[in-house]
């Protein structure tokens, strides 16, 4: 049985958005997020913003052009932003403290990279205790030398089923 939930979107940042790895289905990914951030606000589940900072000369650096998150989805006044060095958006940040704090025992995960910040959230919510739902068409990768984008995620979505419950966007319900 879920219980207090709360929506978590890991490094949706304008960097990750641009040439000359944009991340797979950029667009798409957007839509689906803002689609369930509208829904998670109108429920009054609390949305959740972790904010990648890459390291001096990168395209996360924090201040540069690519460090805010996306305007598509962009934090509404009130709403948590939690600044992250570590793949792990546990690691290092007050996360877990804000969770436990408002007695969230269900996280709701979408964003960007797959195979790096959102795999390594996911894993670590798992171990934590947390119950996970990751959303099936809410994360996305640029891809590597190895897998596409769209290959990335397809994996992921079947590898992480062991620690979350995967599923569309669409079918997450909000409602008490």
């Amino acid at each position: 049985m879920m219980g207090k939930r709360a929506l978590v979107i890991v490094d949706v940042q304008v960097g990750l958005f641009a040439p000359p790895r944009p991340v797979h289905a950029g667009k798409r990914l957007l839509k689906t997020l803002a689609g369930v951030i509208r829904r998670a606000r109108k429920a009054g589940v609390p949305v959740i913003y972790i904010q990648h900072r890459g390291r001096p000369g990168t395209k996360l650096e924090r201040g540069s052009p690519g460090w805010p998150i996306h305007p598509d989805i962009a934090p509404a006044p009130g709403e948590t932003v939690i600044e992250k060095r570590e793949p792990d958006s546990f690691q290092g940040t007050r996360l877990g403290a804000l969770l436990r704090k408002r007695g969230i025992d269900t996280l709701i995960i979408g964003g960007v990279l797959t195979e790096c910040c959102v795999d390594t959230t996911v894993r670590s919510a798992f171990s934590r205790g947390y119950q996970v739902i990751l959303l099936a068409d809410g994360h996305s990768s640029s891809g590597n030398w190895v897998l596409t984008g769209a290959k990335v995620v397809a994996h992921h979505n079947e590898v992480l089923r062991r620690f979350a419950d995967v599923r569309r966007g669409s079918q997450v319900r909000f409602g008490r």
